[in-house]
């Protein structure tokens, strides 16, 4: 059930800028193993792409991720820094190949340096999550800081998740530029709907069904071929 999100034009203007495919982060150098699917013929067409973005965000990282974001956003409110520790070392431990969680890794320190940079007053939390930080761990803690509403926050970590793959999409199966953003336009409803889902999940329902990524991944590894880093 849609709800509404009242926004400050500050608050406003900081999602849009955490969630942005200008961040310099590094995103768009990962397909999350998109790369391999359509190689492999898997994916193949905008519809198939569909197909697989739907199942990660019902069933699989993309969703866990998203609810650890939410629990550090919860810790960092507070600054309980003990459980921003263990929710990142819990996020590193889930991750099932290198690959992903090296790319998780890279995001994550990417961002919390920016963030240094632009808020020297977040790096103590940098500070006690320590290093390696995942994106999801730096996403939750800039959203608290910027005092984002965390529906707002988690919109738009699901959002600039599926952008970053449909640009992937667009450019290696390819796809054309209007059919990336039909694509975007028609997981609207499957992003507002995740989102509640995601917000009502507690610790013990945390979990994700996520061989089909997993073994995508460890074949990027030894791709022959590769113009992405996941």
């Amino acid at each position: 059930m849609a709800t509404t999100i009242t926004l400050t034009d500050s608050h406003f203007l900081s999602i849009l800028q955490l969630a942005s495919p200008a961040l310099p982060v590094g995103a768009y150098s990962y397909s999350e193993g998109l790369e391999m699917l359509i190689e492999n013929g898997t994916i193949t067409n905008s519809q198939s792409l569909k197909q697989w973005l739907e199942a990660e965000l019902r069933y699989g990282a993309m969703r866990l991720d998203a609810a650890v974001m939410v629990r550090v956003w919860q810790a960092a409110k507070v600054g309980d820094v003990e459980t921003l520790r263990r929710w990142n070392l819990w996020l590193s431990a889930a991750r099932e190949t290198e690959e992903l969680r090296a790319s998780g890794w890279q995001m994550g320190r990417s961002l919390m340096q920016l963030l240094g940079k632009l808020q020297p007053e977040i790096l103590p939390l940098a500070d006690a999550v320590g290093n390696p930080c995942n994106y999801a761990i730096a996403f939750g803690i800039a959203s608290a800081h910027w005092d984002i509403d965390i529906q707002a926050a988690l919109l738009a970590y699901l959002h600039s998740w599926a952008t970053n793959l449909i640009t992937a999409g667009v450019k290696l199966i390819p796809l054309g530029q209007t059919a990336g953003q039909e694509l975007l336009l028609e997981l609207q409803g499957l992003f507002s709907a995740a989102t509640v889902e995601i917000l009502a999940l507690a610790d013990d329902d945390l979990g994700c069904c996520s061989w089909g990524l997993s073994l995508a991944s460890m074949q990027h590894e030894t791709q022959y071929t590769r113009l992405f880093r996941s």
